[in-house]
């Protein structure tokens, strides 16, 4: 009986325990932690839209240009759309993919105004520019489009 008195005392100085973790071991004693990723937005800090009068072709054309930049650096900009609305009614009427050009900042587009479905004439267009990083973070900034 002495026997397993002993071995129970014995043993309960050798019991353990389990823990469940929802996460990553922390680093040991000493070490420091692995970085934190965090990305940033980009910024959209200047736009314009709207028509002109190409006399090489002798048709109108809409343009669309915007500059973005982004902390984590201009080429995390990775696109760039003109979405264009009817203030008069708030429709989204149509919207435009922007493309890079050799200024890393610029982003740009234009197309013959008979092919967008938008009227040079017409003055209640907003245009939204939109900048997306390649975290599919974004910023927009909203101008009036020049037109005649």
């Amino acid at each position: 009986m002495q026997k397993l008195a002993v071995t129970a005392a014995l043993l309960s100085l050798f019991t353990g325990c389990v823990v469940y973790s929802d996460g990553p071991a922390p680093p040991p004693h000493g070490s420091s932690a692995p970085p934190v990723f965090v990305n940033s937005p980009p910024s959209v800090y200047g736009a314009d839209a709207g028509c002109y009068w190409d006399s090489t072709t002798g048709q109108d054309r809409w343009y669309f240009q915007a500059s973005a930049d982004d902390p984590d650096g201009v080429y995390d900009v990775v696109d760039m759309w003109a979405y264009v609305y009817d203030e008069w009614d708030g429709s989204l009427v149509q919207s435009f993919e922007l493309y890079p050009t050799d200024d890393a900042y610029t982003w740009y587009t234009d197309y013959p105004a008979q092919s967008t479905g938008l009227d040079c004439w017409y003055s209640d267009y907003s245009v939204d520019f939109v900048a997306y990083d390649s975290y599919d973070d974004s910023d927009v900034m909203t101008v009036w489009a020049n037109t005649y």
